[in-house]
């Protein structure tokens, strides 16, 4: 055996949910458990700066992380966590300068020393215009947000990481390997030239920017492409970090970068299969020691079901302790230095990055190419691509398009017991908790600090010192973000369905054909010139892979669709349906906010009279949801099971047809052929 072994990556657990207290507990049981990191997950209202009390927040407290409304909720939530010697990630963007305030404010009343803070804001707006979708002001308000935290880190914690440029999301989005390295590159290239530019850090001191500057990524099922990717990563970075910023310490030119490895490729039939996708995608970012991920989070097996369990969590954690401390893995050097395989993928992957990288420089950079659609385009062509594979059979996922037969799984034999549910009364003593926080904070002081955060924004000061002015004086998250929005306004991204091409041909005989013809003959029969689909994102929840996806293939089979993006009230939902008189009402949503919001969306078109609008809904919805929806109304659920897009399109117009009263469409066929 080796006499020295590398050192373990730093290992974490994506968690947060209901409280902050309750989040607490489950972080010290986490770090009892041998994990080595904290990773942070906020809900929804504190990602896109609302309070848990606003309208559009109904539904989402606690839901998919922890509510942090102001600096009280952070001290509970490291109650007993000494920050100073905790590595702390924060899946935070719109809103980080604010979360990285009350952090600060937090080690400063439990006495450490600031600039020995060590963790990460991912702070990387770019990626939520184009998937996840918790942005707040526009692009360019955004960038000097990022700026402004960037230049404050340096001087005062110098070893935080102030951005993660985060290509994970990108992948979930349908990004290819190249366009997750060039999309990624040119938001960190847009990111340093801002920083640069903007002249709070000495030229001398870009190094240390360049140096604190990480990456978080996507590791897929297909990890030898994936390691392939991150040898590509590492070599780009080298040499946009040298030849483009002159930055001449390698030291400072080491790409770091943590992971988390594929969500979107979990399936929810035979979920069991997810365990052993974890480990091969683990495998990808780990088994390189040239392009070795600096941290590591694995999701749960059963994630495409619900909320992962603290035992589900305690399985990833445990995966990654087995690889790093019972194998000879960290024994060795890089193993696979020579091969001329991962050398020949590397360098192609390579090239196709530096092609698609010069095209969006041409344009400007990374947000005029989110400002025209561009890049969101094309990630939403690209997926679409994607599931058109899938649904082919060229591309194979075991348990869902093959393979297919199956015992019944022990894990999952009681749905209802097999994930977390949150206390739905939780979201209530959360509003109770922010009522009182306001009632007893010193209120002159409060809206002093938020006018003078308002005053600095109208100007190119940086907006930390301000920031933590507000943390200090109890300003909410909704009130601090509030201000901001007075300043910067807000921004709406563009959806990319409209400039996204067909991506699955209308065979003669094909299924797609079948239901076009469908929707052409209802359409006929009902006396419209075209079946109208509206497409809705209630709430907060930003991811709209699913709904996009919808979407084209709809537009595809000859629905006029209407898709106004995401985070829309119920009410603003309903509106759209009876002014665009509408044919089917559609509503994706993956937090966890179906059993409060769609309901309100029923109630709501009852109330307008829309009796024959039939309401179907997709997303992550566990089985006993489902049936409760159906109860309250709803024509129709789709869960991640429902692969087929095309297939689901035809259902959705089976139920125009039944609400309508007309005679299903294949009895209709049949009874015209015999």
């Amino acid at each position: 055996m080796a006499a020295d072994r590398d050192r373990p990556w730093l290992m974490r657990t994506y968690a947060g949910h209901s409280t902050a207290s309750d989040s607490n507990a489950l972080y010290r049981k986490n770090l009892a458990k041998g994990q080595t990191g904290l990773s942070v997950a906020f809900d929804l209202p504190t990602q896109t700066g609302y309070d848990s009390d606003h309208i559009l927040a109904r539904g989402e407290v606690g839901r998919v992380g922890v509510p942090v409304g102001h600096v009280g909720d952070m001290r509970t939530l490291f109650d007993g966590i000494p920050v100073e010697r905790t590595n702390t990630s924060m899946t935070i963007n719109a809103t980080a300068m604010w979360l990285l305030a009350l952090y600060q404010v937090v080690a400063e009343e439990q006495g450490a020393d600031v600039a020995k803070l060590t963790g990460t804001t991912q702070n990387d707006i770019v990626k939520e215009y184009l998937s996840r979708g918790t942005h707040v002001f526009p692009p360019g308000p955004s960038v000097r947000l990022i700026t402004d935290m960037i230049a404050y880190t340096v001087g005062n914690i110098p070893k935080w990481n102030p951005i993660n440029i985060c290509s994970y999301h990108l992948q979930e989005a349908g990004a290819t390997p190249v366009q997750e390295i060039a999309y990624a590159m040119c938001t960190a290239i847009s990111v340093l030239d801002a920083v640069r530019d903007s002249g709070q850090v000495p030229a001398e001191r870009m190094g240390e920017v360049v140096a604190r500057i990480s990456f978080f990524v996507n590791a897929g099922v297909r990890f030898v492409e994936e390691m392939c990717k991150m040898r590509a990563f590492a070599r780009l970075w080298e040499q946009v970090t040298l030849e483009r910023y002159g930055i001449q310490d390698p030291k400072q030119r080491r790409f770091r970068y943590g992971v988390q490895v594929n969500s979107l490729g979990l399936t929810e039939a035979q979920p069991e299969n997810n365990v052993q996708r974890i480990v091969l995608e683990m495998l990808a970012v780990t088994l390189s020691k040239d392009a070795r991920a600096r941290a590591v989070q694995l999701p749960a097996w059963n994630e495409a079901l619900g909320l992962p369990r603290p035992w589900d969590q305690q399985w990833s954690l445990r995966i990654q302790q087995v690889l790093a401390y019972e194998s000879d893995l960290l024994e060795y050097g890089d193993i696979f230095n020579g091969s001329e395989v991962i050398e020949t993928k590397t360098a192609e992957l390579l090239a196709g990055a530096q092609a698609e990288i010069a095209k969006v420089l041409e344009m400007g950079g990374v947000i005029p190419a989110v400002e025209s659609g561009y890049l969101k385009s094309n990630l939403v062509a690209s997926h679409a691509a994607r599931r058109a594979r899938i649904e082919s059979g060229e591309d194979k996922i075991v348990g869902v398009n093959c393979f297919d037969t199956t015992e019944e799984s022990p894990l999952t034999a009681d749905l209802d017991t097999a994930i977390m549910v949150v206390d739905p009364a939780s979201e209530q003593s959360v509003l109770t908790a922010l009522q009182q926080w306001r009632a007893e904070r010193d209120e002159p002081a409060a809206q002093a600090a938020l006018a003078a955060l308002k005053a600095t924004a109208a100007t190119t000061d940086n907006l930390m010192p301000a920031t933590l002015a507000c943390a200090r004086a109890g300003v909410t998250t909704g009130e601090w973000s509030f201000a901001l929005r007075d300043v910067f306004g807000e921004y709406r991204a563009p959806t990319g369905v409209g400039g996204a091409p067909v991506a699955v041909a209308a065979e003669p005989g094909g299924e797609l054909a079948a239901v076009r013809e469908a929707v052409a003959a209802t359409a006929a029969e009902l006396g419209t010139g075209k079946l109208r689909l509206l497409v809705g994102k209630p709430g907060l929840d930003g991811h709209s892979n699913g709904a996009e996806q919808i979407a084209v293939r709809a537009r595809d089979a000859g629905f006029e669709v209407v898709y106004q993006g995401i985070r829309l009230t119920p009410e603003q939902i309903v509106s759209a349906a009876v002014a665009e008189d509408v044919h089917c009402v559609g509503l994706s949503i993956l937090s966890g906010a179906h059993p409060e919001l769609v309901p309100d969306v029923l109630h709501r078109l009852r109330r307008a009279g829309v009796e024959d609008v039939p309401v179907i809904v997709g997303g992550i919805i566990p089985a006993a949801d489902g049936e409760a929806l159906k109860a309250a109304g709803v024509a129709a659920v789709f869960t991640p099971k429902d692969f087929g897009i095309t297939t689901i399109i035809g259902r959705i117009v089976d139920e125009i047809r039944l609400a309508n009263r007309l005679q299903p469409w294949a009895a209709t066929t049949t009874a015209a052929t015999s």
